[in-house]
């Protein structure tokens, strides 16, 4: 038997399955991403209505056809339409800030602050940054932007002992790292990081404006200072149909 020949790039089998009953969404689905590529970025999509008659086929199947495409962040909605979305930001697995991620693709950052507020230590936390369990702790939650556009929640936790005048100098629109690095020479050596899936809470869901059963990319992390000193907590939820993650690897 010759082996199956794939195009590079390409699924495996493009989906479909080896007993080779392809379900009828999914084939709408394929034509659906043939139109979103002739029309482009910000190109506007017919109606469910008008594909249903050009595929002929029900609309609840073209439904179940957009539901994946915008979940794969291939479309995005718009007012009352559909329009095609621009490509997935790119966000390195790296001890590099949210600001210079976004900026080295083009995008102008931005956050939205939710609170500033300092809080007692929960003892869970306290061994990852450095903390006694009881001491004083900031809670610095913002909303994630790229061009504008809401796409993460980012909450820090770092001690209050070592970032004591947070509240007066710090500018929530910018990047906290910058502002450990430039204001108080405080340089990041390693850390800890875990990344999942999740479903956002119906709180984050309506701070980042998605759809509560929208799939989350959450990362936890924990970072040392250049001295190996805890330093901070920080959790970070980011839009799955707006971002991608990548890394380098090497031979361990």
């Amino acid at each position: 038997m010759e082996p199956t020949q794939h195009t590079p790039g390409e699924p495996v089998r493009s989906g479909i399955p080896e007993h080779g009953r392809v379900p009828k969404y999914y084939a709408v689905k394929a034509r659906i991403a043939e139109l979103i590529d002739e029309l482009g970025e910000g190109g506007l999509l017919p109606t469910e209505r008008d594909l249903a008659l050009r595929y002929e086929v029900a609309r609840e199947t073209v439904r179940q056809a957009l539901r994946e495409l915008l979940l794969e962040g291939r479309l995005r909605r718009h007012g009352r339409g559909t329009v095609v979305a621009g490509p997935k930001l790119e966000q390195p697995l790296s001890l590099a800030s949210y600001t210079e991620g976004v900026r080295r693709q083009g995008r102008r950052p931005g956050r939205t602050l939710i609170g500033l507020d300092t809080l007692p230590c929960p003892p869970a936390l306290a061994p990852g940054i450095g903390a006694e369990a009881g001491e004083p702790v900031w809670h610095l939650e913002r909303v994630l932007l790229a061009d504008d556009e809401r796409v993460g929640l980012e909450s820090t936790y770092i001690r209050v002992a070592r970032v004591p005048h947070l509240y007066g100098e710090f500018d929530p629109d910018s990047s906290f790292y910058g502002y450990l690095r430039e204001r108080l020479g405080i340089s990041f050596g390693d850390a800890d990081e875990k990344l999942e899936t999740v479903l956002a809470t119906p709180r984050e869901a309506l701070l980042i404006g998605t759809p509560p059963a929208l799939p989350m990319l959450l990362i936890h992390r924990f970072s040392r200072d250049q001295d190996g000193r805890p330093l901070e907590r920080v959790r970070s939820l980011y839009r799955g149909d707006r971002f991608s993650f990548t890394t380098h690897l090497s031979p361990g």
